[in-house]
């Protein structure tokens, strides 16, 4: 293990400078985004939720909690409130797994589709207000380059 003579001050400077943005924009992202979100009383982390049971790929057959989690990179402790809440709230139901009776997987309800069209509104404001300074190249480039951080969390 090194000792804190052993790091490269110069490197440590801009690496501690870009996880402070970072969890900055995070925090922003969530208080913002939740703002954004006020007139359907919703939270980022739903928003999350009903995003990922939105894209056409699970729409139909909705998702498991564990492929939930891991999409997500979020907890079960964290999830499973906001999944309750938009029960709750009738947008997202659990059903029996064809394949697995035993197994239950979360999707959109009629309601939530309806709600979700109507988010989409807010939501494509929010990302516009929010990424007007970028350039379509740069969105993707941001894209590219947080993936990448992402990959090298999950090594950690």
């Amino acid at each position: 293990m090194a000792t804190s003579d052993q790091i490269d001050q110069a490197n440590f400077d801009i690496s501690n400078r870009l996880y402070f943005r970072l969890y900055q924009a995070s925090n922003l992202l969530h208080k913002n985004g939740t703002r954004f979100m006020s007139e359907f009383g919703t939270t980022t982390q739903q928003w999350g939720v009903l995003g990922a049971l939105s894209r056409p790929r699970v729409h139909e057959a909705g998702m498991t909690v564990k492929e939930l989690l891991e999409f997500l990179a979020v907890s079960r402790q964290n999830l499973t409130p906001v999944i309750d809440r938009l029960e709750a709230r009738g947008w997202i139901e659990r059903v029996k797994d064809p394949a697995d009776g035993r197994s239950r997987r979360i999707r959109m309800t009629v309601p939530g589709d309806a709600i979700w069209a109507r988010m989409l509104v807010r939501i494509d404001e929010f990302y516009n207000r929010s990424l007007a300074g970028f350039s379509a190249e740069e969105k993707l480039m941001l894209y590219r380059l947080l993936d990448r951080l992402k990959a090298g969390l999950g090594e950690v």
